[in-house]
């Protein structure tokens, strides 16, 4: 504010005459009723998520104002937090030759850790496809070995023929020379034991739909997608309370897998649904909802 108006405003205090105000905020007012309700369901999400999904639900209104309102009804954390975030989690893409141009042509497979209130420490197993983020289900155990990792592609290979009516395996192409089945899936995991393993190694060879390749050693960020979505699932489920046991643990990570496939926005697909663009439904490049077109002048 510059000095003057500030003096200006000062003067106008001292002799009791305050400054006009508060002025109307129309699109605030319109907005709240929905940008409120998101927010207070997902007290985790930023509020370009809760733009997303009050544009969702029909209302038309921008980025800035869902940040200021957030921010005068206190339900939007400080922007040093979200920075912190960001830095600690930058989506990293994935080092492959060739981007992805669809659904189920890379899964990425990791473990991650989780300690609960009563004791005892829990690793979750999943794999999430690269191009529509979708989250596979989940594979928790007290273990992270080779025998968790095969269950996880298990898991991730049975929900692919629930998804679509059929195993994987058919969708694989014959090569005209050999006459083997070509993979379809590249399965992309770090250098851990488990996925080391021979047993993990020989359950890729039974499955010709399957090609693994592990990445770079000390590179975590050729599994950046993968990272994420752990990160993710921690920050909006399971930091949020305590959670006493491994039961509690399932659930919470199973309400937040349903939850992140079929309502949350998701910016890097351009605000869709993850199984809306892995089911064909959604352009992982153009927003489901209308957007305004702005217009140069000249």
């Amino acid at each position: 504010m510059p000095e003057r108006s500030y003096r200006r405003w000062q003067a106008k205090a001292r002799a009791d005459r305050p400054p006009k105000g508060p002025w109307p905020q129309p699109a605030r007012d319109a907005a709240r009723p929905l940008a409120t309700k998101h927010a207070l369901a997902h007290p985790a999400w930023g509020h370009r998520k809760i733009w997303a999904m009050t544009r969702h639900d029909g209302h038309r209104v921008s980025q800035a104002t869902v940040l200021r309102l957030l921010r005068d009804d206190g339900l939007i954390l400080p922007s040093e937090y979200q920075k912190q975030r960001r830095e600690l989690a930058r989506d990293r893409k994935a080092a492959f030759a060739r981007n992805p141009t669809g659904p189920n042509q890379v899964w990425q497979l990791d473990f991650s850790e989780f300690e609960t209130t009563q004791g005892g420490t829990w690793r979750i197993a999943g794999c999430r496809d690269w191009f529509s983020k979708v989250e596979h289900p989940f594979h928790t155990s007290p273990t992270a070995n080779q025998h968790d990792a095969i269950a996880a592609v298990e898991l991730a290979l049975t929900d692919y023929e629930r998804m679509f009516g059929h195993p994987l395996v058919d969708q694989c192409q014959v090569d005209p020379e050999t006459g083997e089945l070509l993979p379809v899936v590249t399965l992309v995991t770090d250098n851990g034991g488990p996925f080391r393993s021979m047993n993990f190694e020989l359950f890729i060879l039974r499955h010709p739909e399957l090609r693994h390749v592990r990445t770079r050693v000390k590179s975590p960020g050729q599994n950046g997608s993968r990272e994420r979505g752990f990160g993710t699932l921690k920050y909006e489920r399971l930091f949020l309370d305590e959670i006493p046991d491994a039961m509690t643990l399932v659930e919470r990570a199973e309400d937040y897998r349903i939850e992140y496939n079929e309502i949350r926005p998701h910016e890097a697909i351009a605000w869709n649904r993850p199984m809306d663009v892995h089911l064909g439904l959604a352009d992982p490049t153009i927003p489901n909802f209308e957007r305004e077109e702005i217009l140069p002048n000249t």
